[in-house]
């Protein structure tokens, strides 16, 4: 059993869980501003890329980066700490060191040397050595929470950690891992916010009963990034301060997050300018607010993908020739350019674009016809009677019914099955669906945090440990699972990215997903903001260089 196969199942299924959850994170609370500061509001659910536990549900575990594994709270962490690794926004295959100042790896590929950067501080002032780098990575894995398994999945336990991720000089660390992975894999995923870097005797000085700071750094600060964390309270407002000892100080004094319901009060807040950035607008709201000329808009693609997953459990499903007709079946353009606009883009692949070797082949588009003929092919010229569980959101829901009508058109009688996301989710975990319509979000910015879901299944039996998508829609995918292991241990990135676009064209033709989209988040803001940034991962909407003319 790989590590990196048996470790993706458990956060996985939190993660979309939570995506129906995030609607009470950062209520409306009195701050007083200045021409320093900028407000952003939103209502918390769809402003990064990334997916976690509802913090609704876990308020008190929102700050800790060993822990922190949702949408918003990756975000704050993306403004306030720092990370070993970073890329290129516009260019993810550009990886650069943030607070490594260089790598090398051994000739054996198991053995990765980081040189640290000196002269950086924490906001407390403390140094930033390479001590405080190897304790934050094995501070992740011993207390091994949810996001644990991006960096524990190099074959790093609790028991072996500290021998295998260690100082080596004030300013230089190592690790070891079980195998030669690709570099590439390794130092994408210490680009994650489970890498941040903590400053290790502040947070050991609030240690209790060996928690590691657990405990304290719940709640509170210990980062060394642009931004410090002044005032937080769950439901109610994070505030962002200007961290004095970051070494390319922020225009802004101060950012507050505050969350807002009703995106027609952002609207109107936004308007009145009560606030500078709205996140969550609806397309109506967002093709008013284009039209006045106080106010701009910005947009980027995100890491998450919208795909309808087939259990190959149901015998009409696990036809070739059905798959491939219901691929036929959906009007892709007409759902994101509607019921989907200013929120999503036609993708029809599992990578999303800006990951090492993504593609953006679009084959598939609304053909009754050649979806009749496959149909025919599999003994099934009538059609037949199929289901679909659906969450029950306002999205879900639209797209669900969109497929159900054209589903239609080729004699296939869908039957729509609403539920909430914890009804949805326990049935999609149990195989027990014929289909189900979902949201995939990046874990972090490797391919590989994808194919090991679309493209892997050591196990398909009912009692497997590991659980991917491929797994829960009941797929072998036959040699596809060795491709993707292989993979992960090519050192060259150009060979790795070409092994990458082969496994994305063989799950777009045979897999029993129905990619369809992938997810934009777009802001409106007032005229004179500028340098809010939209990156392509959870993590990376920035505001260190916003400013207000």
């Amino acid at each position: 059993m790989h590590s990196y196969g048996r470790t993706r199942s458990a956060p996985s299924a939190a993660r979309e869980l939570a995506y129906e959850k995030y609607s009470e994170i950062y209520p409306i609370r009195r701050h007083g501003r200045g021409d320093g500061d900028i407000l952003l509001c939103r209502k918390g659910s769809h402003a990064a890329g990334h997916a976690g536990r509802g913090l609704e549900a876990r308020r008190d575990h929102l700050l800790d980066p060993a822990e922190l594994f949702e949408f918003t709270a990756s975000e704050i962490a993306g403004n306030t700490y720092e990370r070993l690794i970073g890329f290129d926004l516009k260019d993810v295959s550009k990886i650069h060191g943030e607070v490594a100042e260089s790598w090398t790896v051994s000739p054996d590929g198991k053995t990765l040397t980081f040189k640290i950067r000196q002269g950086k501080k924490f906001a407390s002032g403390n140094p930033l050595t390479a001590e405080d780098v190897a304790f934050s990575l094995q501070r992740a894995v011993i207390l091994d929470k949810s996001p644990a398994f991006i960096i524990g999945q190099f074959g790093f336990t609790k028991d072996n950690v500290k021998d295998k991720i260690k100082q080596t000089g004030p300013y230089e660390f190592t690790m070891e891992l079980d195998k030669p992975y690709a570099p590439t894999f390794v130092l994408y995923c210490l680009t994650s916010s489970v890498a941040s870097v903590v400053d290790k005797k502040l947070v050991m000085q609030n240690e209790k009963d060996g928690d590691m700071g657990y405990n304290w750094l719940k709640t509170k600060y210990a980062g060394s990034g642009p931004f410090t964390i002044r005032d937080w309270k769950a439901n109610e407002v994070v505030v962002l301060e200007r961290n004095p000892n970051y070494e390319k100080p922020t225009p802004l004094a101060r950012v507050i997050y505050r969350h807002i319901k009703e995106t027609a009060t952002q609207r109107l807040l936004l308007e009145k300018g009560d606030v500078d950035v709205a996140r969550n607008l609806n397309p109506e709201e967002m093709a008013a607010v284009s039209k006045n000329p106080d106010i701009k808009t910005n947009s980027g693609v995100k890491g998450g993908v919208w795909y309808v997953g087939l259990n190959q459990k149901n015998p009409n499903l696990a036809k070739p020739e059905v798959r491939e007709a219901l691929k036929y079946l959906v009007d892709y353009s007409a759902i994101s350019d509607t019921i989907m606009k200013n929120q999503a883009e036609v993708h029809q692949t599992f990578l999303p674009k800006g990951f090492l070797g993504a593609i953006d082949d679009k084959p598939y588009k609304l053909d009754v016809a050649k979806a009749k003929d496959l149909l025919t092919k599999a003994g099934l010229p009538n059609g037949f009677s199929m289901t679909m569980d659906v969450r029950s959101n306002s999205e879900s829901a639209s797209i669900a019914q969109a497929i159900q009508q054209t589903f239609a058109q080729a004699g296939v009688k869908l039957e729509l099955i609403p539920g909430d996301g914890k009804q949805v989710l326990t049935k999609y975990r149990a195989r027990q669906h014929d289909s189900v319509i979902y949201r995939w979000g990046a874990d972090y910015q490797d391919p590989n945090t994808n194919a090991d879901t679309f493209a892997a299944n050591d196990d398909n039996s009912d009692n497997a440990k590991a659980k991917p998508l491929t797994w829960r829609n009941a797929w072998d995918p036959g040699p596809l699972t060795a491709k993707t292991r292989a993979a992960v241990t090519e050192q060259d990135p150009e060979k790795r990215a070409a092994m990458y676009q082969e496994l994305q064209k063989a799950v777009l033709k045979d897999g029993p997903f129905i990619i369809m989209m992938q997810e934009i988040e777009v802001m409106a803001m007032r005229k004179n903001v500028e340098g809010v940034i939209i990156g392509p991962s959870f993590d990376t909407n920035f505001v260190s260089q916003a400013k207000k003319n």
